[in-house]
Parts: C-alpha cells; structure tokens; sequence
C-alpha cells in the first residue's frame, strides 16, 4: 500500500510576492535531520540555496531540473517567477512527524520552547505567521552562511537536539512503510526465483487525492500517501 519506493510526494508553489530582507523571494530555509529531499522543476524559474559546512552554494532551477539533497542540506527555494515544483521525500512519515529543523538564530534553536513557539503556526492569520516564521529563518540562514563551518556544526548539534525525543516514535514509521516495503520486495523476488506469481493476484490501484496546506517553501499540495483510496474490486 506504501507509495513506491517508502516516498511522498506534493507540489509546491515557492512563495512569491513578499521579499525577505536580503530582497530575495522565496521559502524557509531549513534541514531534514533524517530524509533525502528532491525537487522536480515543472514551471518558472529560480535558485536553489544550500548551505552545509563546505559553504554557500546557488544553483539555477528551471522547467526540467531535478536536483536531490541529502540530511544536513540547509535548503532555501528562491522564486524568480513563477517557480512550481513536484517534491519527492525520502521516508513518508518522517518528514511530516517533525524531520526538518528551520533555522532560526542560534538562541532559538537552542531552546526547545522558543523554538517549538517559532515553528508552530497559530489557527488564525496563518499567512502573516508564515512570513514570520520565514523571515525569522532567513535571518539565521545569513547569520549561519557568515559564521562558516563552526556555526554550521553548531546549528547541527541543536538541531540534533531538537528531534532526538522524536527517534523512536520515528523508527516505528519507517519499520511500517520504508522497511517494510523492502522487507515486501525481497519476497517477491525469493517468490519470482521460484517460479510463484501469487503475490500478482492482489494487484491493486491506489489514488491520493490533493490537498493544500501552508508549508516551508510555498503552497502545498500534499498527498496522504499512508491512507490512500484504493480502487479495487471487492
């Protein structure tokens, strides 16, 4: 039933309209402490900024560009017109249970309660508090890309910090979707090498209709890949 390969998948458009105060557009720089993140360019164009302890790095997007990063990649999307693109995630679950980190200043980050309160968008006026949250991590972001590998190490360790109480709970959703998954391939393969094909009569179709919701970057459209309908006759 897992979407393939234990993945999610939304699209996003990068938000737009309101500058940061480096003048640029675009969405909440942040990590993910345990899921690799891609992105698949399907309109306008923009940047790409990462930023991990090699430094500061800018990499044009366009319709057709996919780029992948790993844990640790501080990831900011810059919107120069009309930027959309499909999201690929690494282990469905993680990062919807609290994977990414947003950087804001270091003595944010370092405090659980400051941070919990910067990061949590209210039930009302959600648009002003996303600007907020946004800006709040853009100017850690440019305090982290002047400080250099040291400050970078530093935001690691908090973030590290931050998720730890969340390992466990996080292991027992990969154990129900990407491990298993695997663990659902290899016998089917034991099963092929012998010749048996029953695994293909519980072929099935499964659909996950769209919902938006605010996210780090832009305007989700996100999947419930972990409860899709599923189209099969009884």
């Amino acid at each position: 039933m897992t979407f393939p390969g234990g993945t999610s998948v939304s699209g996003l458009t990068v938000y737009s309209g309101v500058a940061c105060a480096d003048g640029l557009e675009g969405g909440t720089p942040h990590l993910h402490t345990a899921s690799t993140e891609a992105y698949v360019v399907v309109a306008g164009r923009g940047t790409l900024q990462t930023l991990d302890v090699h430094g500061l790095r800018e990499t044009p997007l366009g319709p057709g560009s996919t780029v992948w990063f790993t844990p640790g990649t501080i990831h900011r999307a810059v919107n120069g017109g009309g930027l959309e693109v499909v999201v690929v995630m690494s282990n469905a679950g993680l990062p919807e249970a609290g994977d990414a980190v947003m950087t804001f200043p270091p003595e944010v980050v370092a405090d659980p309660g400051r941070y919990r309160e910067a990061a949590t968008l209210p039930g009302t006026g959600v648009e002003e508090a996303v600007l907020r949250r946004r800006d709040l991590a853009v100017a850690g972001f440019l305090r982290l890309a002047e400080g250099g590998p040291d400050a970078v190490r530093a935001f690691y360790d908090s973030a590290v910090a931050l998720v730890r109480p969340k390992a466990a709970r996080w292991r027992a959703i990969w154990e129900s979707t990407v491990a298993e998954e695997t663990r659902r391939t290899a016998d089917v393969l034991d099963a092929l090498e012998q010749g048996d094909g029953a695994h293909l009569l519980g072929s099935a179709l499964m659909e996950s209709p769209p919902h938006e919701r605010w996210g780090m970057c832009g305007h989700l459209r996100a999947h419930d890949v972990a409860d899709p309908v599923v189209h099969t006759p009884t």
